[in-house]
């Protein structure tokens, strides 16, 4: 709840877009504890944590690297932005997020053909 009240101006412009189901239908959550950690936005069905590395991750970035490889291990995959990107150039960040969403609804389609 602290962080959720103390988040910086890209997560709450982030978070608008995504809260809701806004984003081609998908939930996501935001501050989502997961294990040890906690993700600034993660969607359970798209396995994916979304990141914005602002000023707190300065000097903190093998400490970052280290938490993405531990949760990697857990099959989620990671997108990481900066804080600068979002706050001027929202559009872009979002058509990322939305090229992965179909990038792994492809991939799954993929993969239940295969599936007997």
């Amino acid at each position: 709840r602290n962080l959720r009240n103390s988040s910086t101006l890209a997560e709450v412009l982030l978070w608008n877009e995504l809260k809701a189901g806004k984003l081609k239908g998908y939930k996501f959550n935001r501050q989502k504890p997961l294990g040890n950690y906690i993700a600034d936005f993660y969607c359970k069905k798209l396995k994916l944590i979304i990141e914005i590395d602002g000023n707190s991750h300065t000097g903190n970035e093998l400490k970052d690297i280290n938490r993405q490889i531990r949760l990697e291990n857990f099959n989620l995959n990671f997108l990481r932005f900066e804080d600068i990107q979002v706050k001027e150039g929202l559009e872009h960040v979002i058509r990322e997020i939305e090229e992965y969403i179909e990038y792994f609804k492809k991939e799954t389609s993929r993969r239940d053909k295969q599936s007997p």
